[in-house]
């Protein structure tokens, strides 16, 4: 029975499609986002919310490292699951330094060919062009990014965390996740973060707290939110959530409007601001947790859009995240050029955005079928060879 269980537990999992579908949302959001003064972008989240996409991210990532790996653990497989998530951490860190290789690369050609050296300082890379021998260390030991390239190293120590958070969970579930609250509590009271480049800096994205969202959803993906989906899902649940994305939809708005900025009180203003993306803001925490709840509500995992041919292209970009992620960083790069050199026009930013999606779904098509070659490779290969007389189990 122990061995069927292992067994069971190292099977491939059937993929949730809205995974995929949401973390392709990311991606093009990500890639709308990175691009500055684009009109396409005010269909980003981070225009009627507090939150924004890297929210997804983390929380699609913990969740997926819960449901994966939890069962593995329970089946006495801790050792398979480091080996899987410490491969994990080094095919995210190679792109990470690769990513980071190409795209300093871009930047100081465009630069050049250009004249224009706003883009080595707009993205942070003039000291790097002026000193690579010292900042090429600082990048590889993830103390020095460029602009737009701070997700990564953060994932990285995320999952580098992954086996153990889920040893606890499998353990644990309740305990651990206090334990992450009161670190995430911890950091933000003592400014604990990880050092940066130059001297004096931090990261962007503070692990210490936004390990409290990668947690939580691992803790999820664990089962445990099975446990509580009648709460989550009740009605009083679900009008708390409601009420609260309408009041973040009215404080963003009033970045764009005196008049509803006049409606709010001051005291609110002064509690509410800053809004810390670094630090992991409770508002943005509740703010992402709260639309978790009504959307997981209206897109259950059999919902029949799913299997449609109209989403078929951003679940594709989904299920190739990684590539995907890096080559939206490239294409919004060469759209924040093509604007900056040549115009900036309503048309000009509706045909770039949507050139760099499109470019996007090709890419993810391509991998996808990529992916398909080998398994036909082998069938093929497999079917063409001549049967052994003796097969090995009967030798």
């Amino acid at each position: 029975m122990a061995d069927i269980s292992r067994k069971s537990a190292l099977e491939r999992v059937p993929r949730d499609l809205r995974l995929d579908l949401f973390r392709g949302i990311g991606l093009w959001m990500i890639f709308l986002d990175h691009i500055p003064h684009d009109v396409v972008a005010w269909l980003t989240l981070r225009n009627y919310g507090f939150s924004d996409a890297a929210e997804f991210f983390v929380f699609i990532s913990g969740y997926l490292i819960g449901f994966i790996y939890a069962p593995i653990v329970r089946a006495g497989l801790f050792l398979a699951a480091l080996k899987r998530l410490l491969r994990r951490a080094g095919q995210l860190y190679v792109a990470h330094i690769m990513l980071f290789l190409l795209f300093t690369a871009q930047i100081a050609r465009t630069a050049r060919r250009f004249d224009n050296p706003m883009y080595e300082n707009e993205f942070n890379i003039f000291n790097f062009l002026q000193h690579p021998d010292v900042l090429i260390g600082q990048a590889i030991t993830l103390r020095y990014k460029p602009v737009n390239l701070d997700v990564l190293p953060l994932y990285i120590t995320l999952v580098l965390a992954a086996p153990f958070i889920v040893w606890c969970l499998v353990r644990r579930p309740n305990l651990t996740l206090l334990a992450s609250a009161v670190l995430y509590g911890l950091s933000r009271w003592f400014d604990w973060n990880l050092a940066s480049y130059p001297p004096g800096t931090t990261w962007y994205f503070n692990p210490f707290c936004w390990q409290l969202l990668f947690v939580f959803a691992a803790w999820c993906g664990a089962g445990q939110v099975a446990r509580i989906k009648d709460l989550i899902w009740s009605r009083t649940a679900m009008a708390i959530a409601v009420a609260w994305l309408l009041f973040a939809l009215l404080i963003v708005m009033t970045w764009h409007s005196a008049f509803l900025e006049s409606l709010v009180p001051k005291w609110m203003i002064k509690v509410i601001y800053p809004i810390d993306k670094t630090d992991l803001d409770m508002l943005r925490l509740t703010h992402f947790l709260a639309l978790a709840t009504i959307v997981t509500h209206f897109v259950p995992h059999d919902w029949r859009m799913l299997n449609t041919k109209w989403l078929r292209p951003v679940i594709l970009c989904g299920q190739h995240s990684l590539p995907i992620f890096c080559l939206g960083v490239f294409l919004s790069f060469s759209a924040h050029w093509i604007l900056t050199q040549y115009t900036k026009g309503v048309w000009e930013q509706l045909a770039v955005s949507a050139a760099g999606i499109l470019v996007m779904i090709g890419a993810a098509w391509l991998l996808d079928r990529a992916a398909r070659v080998p398994d036909l490779f082998v069938d093929v290969l497999e079917s063409d060879a001549p049967k052994p007389a003796i097969e090995i189990g009967k030798a």
